[in-house]
């Protein structure tokens, strides 16, 4: 988006990776450091122990689609801004189009405001799971927030098992 182009000529657009028939898509907020580096979503420390948060419900990374709201690391590392979000918002939609997903795990309250429509923040709207008309959102913490605060481990944990236990239903374990 040309909000990316602004900031400097040295940051990486990150589009997403993964597996785009996959019924699971994740989203995050923005790219951090590592991910600006490499281009690629979740590769830095907070991207381990999204991989971890994975493997722990028998999940392989490869197997979904991991994309950011915010294609481009926001200034000094800041939250979005609502025009950022305007702005890149028509090429995270066309992903969740052409992904199709069955449903959507949110990390974080910008990701969990954008797709729910909401201004709530990510405590109030973890724990539940929220039928929209095309897909199934499961919103948890940010693994950076978990890296942050250890404590919100033990919820995003639940998190995790309404995660896998929606996508049994929906077929995604043979």
């Amino acid at each position: 988006c040309i909000k990316c182009r602004l900031y400097s000529t040295r940051h990486s657009v990150v589009f997403g990776e993964g597996n785009k028939d996959s019924m699971l898509l994740i989203i995050g907020e923005a790219p951090g450091y590592e991910e600006d580096m490499q281009g690629r979503p979740f590769v830095g420390e907070a991207g381990k122990l999204l991989t971890k948060m994975l493997n722990a419900i028998d999940i392989n990374r490869e197997n979904v689609f991991i994309t950011n709201v915010l294609k481009c690391r926001p200034p000094e590392n800041r939250d979005p801004r609502p025009d950022e979000i305007f702005s890149c918002s028509p090429i995270l939609n066309e992903q969740i189009n052409i992904i199709k997903p069955k449903v959507i795990l949110t990390l974080g309250r910008y990701s969990s405001n954008y797709i729910l429509k909401t201004n709530k923040g990510i405590t109030e709207l973890r724990g539940k799971l929220y039928e929209m008309k095309d897909y199934i959102v499961v919103p948890t913490f940010h693994p950076a927030a978990l890296l942050r605060n250890g404590s919100l481990k033990k919820l995003a944990w639940i998190d995790l098992q309404i995660l896998r236990d929606v996508l049994r239903e929906k077929g995604f374990y043979k």
